[in-house]
């Protein structure tokens, strides 16, 4: 069979760009082949790896690097008007204009299908979506696109928050304007963390811009580990689970016995853990291989002591850009503000979409309107309110983040109402000192059970299936098939076991591991990446699955 080099081009929708697969790792060394010779003139060099993080993205979205590049070109030349306004009112006006272009990016795309059948539902319309940029694209350069259809462009959620955090960076005055479109562009576009996270602030990655190549040994060492530690997660033990376990118990999860369901849910937590953090940990090696420094995303989050702790570990690059971008500036834990108020009235708009219910809308309304009553009368209890209303808000909106369900608001709810009764109970439990084991086990115990559980609507395809695993835990447990399940996924079982001990390992024996590895000859380092990579691809599941944080 003759193959065809222009495939090597071309988009192919069935073959995206995926840190799993031997075609990256060939592109990978082909850039940094060229990188090699360019890396210390820092024009050229940005301006190479912008055009390479394109052909990433054409390789993994199609045309989509289209609305990439469109958001890249307003925020670049917005950015210089919001850092050159004198008048504050002119300033914050320019800084709209960015944030509105960026969020009507991200709901056109991702809520398109939303807002259709829920303004369908509460008015009994019958609106049918239509992709505008499809037909203008077809109009324009007479290809056939489908416009009946609005796909989700890969990794949107993340590049528009990282395009968002510049505008906003440069009207607090902690940045100055890039001055090269080049530069701007590969910031955005960077190909190792674009799809994926972690999502990069401008103030933390443009400096590295400017700064001459530099890795030392060690850093060359550190690098290999989280690619090979990457890879090990996302193939053996996520994917593994996942096509042998996980996904058929959700799928139908009403064929499955409770205490299937239950072991699903405990392997979820596993598998979302090991494909995410892989993910975040093959870019960063990747990026520090071309001397780009990206931040740390994960911190053993299955150790927490509780849910705020966990958010703390968790997705640090979400969870602190909401802090910084939403939280604290609707008033954190000093109080309101008039941004909070304007959050809410969005959620609660969010939420009545979603229930597709005037009655909805009217209880909402009745029930905050009371709790506003109340905290005007009772002080204390408005600076309880107001401060607990933040945190709600800023945990459904990290819900929302992910989709616009009834199942992601609720797993956004519970996470927030996990971080607040918390705050409560510490203030009276005498736990709370956590100076001896038993009690920190006992916390993490608690906190990652919490977590996993609050993961039913999270992973589940949609509100009845999750109702349906429910079910089957709370009465189909069925203990008695207990030991016909642990023989027939015994694998499985052992895959997830293996995962999670090496996730609760101590952490100075983790870096002991690490350090052992960073500190072998470079020889070495290369017999043991083959070797490890030999065995990944031995146990490798046949159906290659996508990065979960793929479709966020």
């Amino acid at each position: 069979m003759k193959f065809d080099y222009s495939d090597i081009f071309l988009y192919l929708e069935n073959t995206p760009l995926l840190f799993t697969q031997l075609y990256f790792w060939i592109f990978f060394a082909i850039v940094l082949f060229i990188y090699s010779f360019i890396y210390k003139n820092k024009p050229v060099r940005n301006a190479y790896l912008f055009i390479v993080s394109l052909f990433f993205y054409w390789k993994t979205s199609g045309f989509f690097f289209i609305i990439l590049l469109v958001s890249t070109l307003t925020d670049y030349l917005l950015g210089f008007k919001i850092y050159n306004a004198k008048k504050l009112t002119i300033k914050r006006s320019w800084l709209a204009i960015s944030i509105f272009v960026n969020l009507f990016l991200l709901i056109y795309f991702k809520y398109a299908y939303f807002f259709t059948s829920s303004i369908n539902e509460l008015l009994g319309t019958h609106i049918e979506v239509i992709n505008h940029f499809a037909h203008f694209t077809n109009v324009l350069y007479n290809t056939n696109f489908r416009v009946d259809a609005i796909l989700l462009p890969v990794g949107i959620s993340f590049y528009t928050f990282q395009t968002m955090s510049y505008s906003i960076d440069l009207y607090r005055g902690e940045l100055k304007p890039v001055k090269s479109f080049l530069d701007f562009g590969f910031y955005v576009s960077f190909f190792p963390q674009l799809v994926a996270g972690p999502i990069v602030r401008a103030s933390n990655f443009i400096p590295q811009l400017y700064e001459d190549y530099h890795l030392t040994k060690r850093e060359f060492g550190i690098a290999v580990f989280w690619i090979l530690n990457g890879l090990v997660k996302k193939m053996f033990l996520a994917d593994y689970i996942a096509v042998n376990f996980i996904d058929r118990v959700f799928s139908n999860p009403h064929s499955y016995s409770g205490f299937e369901g239950l072991m699903a849910l405990y392997g979820y937590s596993l598998q979302v853990y090991a494909d995410f953090s892989g993910y975040t940990d093959i870019a960063i090696g990747v990026s520090l291989l071309m001397g780009f420094r990206l931040p740390k995303n994960f911190d053993s989050p299955y150790k927490a002591v509780s849910t705020g702790n966990f958010w703390k570990r968790w997705h640090i690059s979400l969870s602190t850009w909401l802090k910084d971008y939403l939280y604290i500036p609707m008033g954190g834990n000093r109080g309101g503000s008039i941004f909070m108020y304007i959050m809410l009235t969005i959620i609660l708009f969010f939420i009545t979409l979603i229930a597709a219910s005037l009655w909805v809308a009217l209880g909402l309304l009745v029930f905050v309107t009371s709790m506003m009553v109340l905290a005007r009368f009772v002080p204390m209890f408005k600076r309880w309110l107001i401060t607990n209303i933040n945190i709600m808000l800023t945990m459904l909106i990290g819900g929302l983040w992910h989709g616009a369900s009834w199942n992601f608001v609720l797993w956004g709810g519970l996470n927030g109402v996990g971080i607040v009764v918390y705050k409560l109970w510490r203030k009276i439990s005498p736990w709370e000192s956590k100076n001896t084991w038993y009690k920190r086990a006992w916390a993490i115990f608690l906190t990652f059970n919490f977590i996993t559980f609050t993961r039913i609507w999270f992973r589940s395809e949609s509100f009845e299936k999750a109702a349906q695993l429910i079910h089957q835990i709370q009465y189909n447990f069925n203990f008695g098939i207990i030991p016909e399940v642990v023989s027939s996924f015994w694998k499985v079982f052992l895959v997830m076991v293996i995962g999670y001990v090496i996730h609760w390992l101590p952490g100075w024996f983790k870096d002991w591991y690490k350090e052992l590895f960073i500190k072998t000859p470079i020889v070495l380092k290369i017999v043991i990446s083959f070797i490890a990579v030999f065995i990944i691809y031995q146990v490798m599941s046949a159906d290659m699955l996508p990065f979960i944080y793929f479709q966020f």
